[in-house]
């Protein structure tokens, strides 16, 4: 059973490539938002099993999006991806309920064994 996948990023071109890579490696893509509030309306309408989040974003932060997802939908696996890589950053989505961090760019083998471990898969 592929896992539901639900992309997050406020940049068009990586949500793009997220969506490719994702799919051809047997992941769901079931939607796309571009910023956390759009995030949140997308998580309670499509329910995907992983969510993979920017920080940065427009409206509303990943950080907040991912604390407010995961107090609705504790079940939903969430992985942050962000350029911002800082320690510092990583412990804030680690803290917030993100389950793994993705530091951009990324390399499509971290993407889809991170995704992979975060869904139960091996």
């Amino acid at each position: 059973m592929s896992m539901k996948v639900l992309i997050v990023d406020d940049a068009a071109f990586i949500r793009e490539v997220l969506a490719q890579l994702l799919s051809k490696h047997g992941f769901e893509v079931a939607g796309e938002a571009v910023n956390g509030a759009e995030a949140i309306e997308m998580a309670r309408s499509i329910q995907p099993d992983i969510i993979v989040m920017d920080i940065v974003m427009p409206e509303k932060s990943g950080i907040q999006a991912t604390q407010e997802i995961l107090a609705e939908f504790p079940q939903i696996k969430i992985v942050a991806c962000s350029t911002e890589g800082s320690e510092a950053m990583v412990t804030k989505a680690l803290e917030a309920g993100c389950c793994d961090f993705i530091v951009k760019p990324f390399k499509i083998e971290n993407v889809v064994s991170t995704l992979k471990s975060a869904g139960g898969e091996t």
